[in-house]
C-alpha cells in the first residue's frame, strides 16, 4: 500500500515533469524572444523537478510539502492561463493536477 508521502511525491513529480516537458517542447520549437522565454520556464521546472526528487530520496516532508505547494500554484497559474486563452482542456487539466495535488498535499500534512 502507498504511504501518503509517496502519493504527494508520485503527484508533485509527475506534474513537474509535464511542466518540464512542455518546456522542453516550447524550446525546441520556437526562436527568439519566445525561445528564449521557454528556456526561463525550463530552468523553474527543472528546479521543481530536482527539488521533488531529493525530497523523495532524503525522505523530507518539509521538501516535499514546498515542493508541492510550489507545484500546486504553478498548476493553478496554468489553470488560469488556460481561462484567459479560453482553452478548455489548459484550463482544466492543470485545475484538476492542483486540486489533485491539493488533496494528496493534505493528506500528507494530517490536515482535516
Amino acid at each position: 500500500m502507498l504511504s501518503n508521502f509517496n502519493v504527494c511525491f508520485e503527484i508533485t513529480i509527475a506534474s513537474a515533469i509535464v511542466s518540464l516537458g512542455f518546456s522542453i517542447a516550447a524550446i525546441a520549437t520556437h526562436s527568439g524572444q519566445a525561445r528564449l522565454m521557454a528556456f526561463y520556464a525550463g530552468a523553474r521546472s527543472l528546479a521543481f523537478a530536482a527539488i521533488s526528487l531529493a525530497a523523495f530520496w532524503v525522505g523530507s516532508v518539509s521538501w516535499l510539502q514546498a515542493s508541492a505547494s510550489g507545484m500546486i500554484i504553478v498548476q493553478l497559474c496554468d489553470a488560469v492561463i488556460g481561462m484567459v486563452i479560453r482553452d478548455k482542456v489548459k484550463a482544466l487539466g492543470p485545475g484538476c493536477t492542483a486540486i489533485v495535488n491539493l488533496g494528496a498535499l493534505v493528506w500528507l500534512t494530517g490536515v482535516g
